[in-house]
């Protein structure tokens, strides 16, 4: 079984990220802190009790990774070309209590295991070889928080609420055949259009905002 545990904008600089997530929220997301293993770095948004936004881009500061970037940050020109034609909310992570499970059965799709950290947090996730998001960001990426569980409930609550996530694809059929073999929970509205594209409805102190 997977969950939905966390949206990502994937931005070509944070900086950038956070003023779209301002733009279309009003708000100011607070820091997140640097993955090492990585060499990223994200601001977070708490959406609920165990569902959180996430922008991500790479660490200037932190030497290059000896592997691929997660979320594709490691082909620059493509996080670019993404952002530029309004794909900035990129995709979103699923978690799961049986990662080991769930990558056996779709290895090619999700990529092995392999061990992140935040400051003090460390989880398990699921990483394919070329960092790339599995099925362009069709299906989530894949982890499991351990005994810690989401923590969500540690990031300042702003007020924001996630109602929705919506996801156009050229292929909406697919792609929910695509969910149910994941055993996805509670996957995005489908609707069918030309480009893949995430946009999430998003209640904030200022009324209903949709992120893009």
């Amino acid at each position: 079984m997977l969950t939905l545990d966390h949206l990502v904008v994937v931005a070509p600089d944070l900086a950038e990220g956070v003023a779209h997530v301002r733009d279309c929220l009003g708000l100011d997301m607070p820091e997140g802190g640097r993955h090492p293993e990585m060499g990223t770095r994200n601001h977070l948004l708490r959406l609920g009790e165990a569902v959180f936004l996430e922008v991500i881009a790479v660490d200037p500061e932190a030497p290059v990774p000896p592997r691929a970037r997660w979320f594709g940050l490691g082909d620059p020109a493509r996080v670019r070309a993404d952002w530029e034609a309004g794909r900035r909310l990129r995709g979103f992570v699923a978690r799961t209590d049986d990662l080991d499970g769930v990558l056996a059965a779709q290895r090619d799709l999700l990529g092995e295991a392999a061990t992140m950290t935040r400051g003090a947090l460390s989880w398990r996730f699921g990483l394919r070889s070329d960092g790339a998001w599995p099925a362009d960001g069709a299906a989530p990426c894949v982890m499991d928080w351990g005994p810690s569980g989401n923590p969500a409930r540690t990031i300042p609550d702003l007020g924001a609420r996630l109602e929705e996530v919506d996801l156009t694809h050229p292929d909406p059929d697919g792609v929910v055949a695509l969910h149910v073999g994941l055993g996805l929970v509670d996957p995005p509205r489908l609707v069918r259009g030309a480009l893949p594209r995430y946009s999430a409805r998003i209640t904030t102190p200022s009324g209903l905002r949709t992120l893009t």
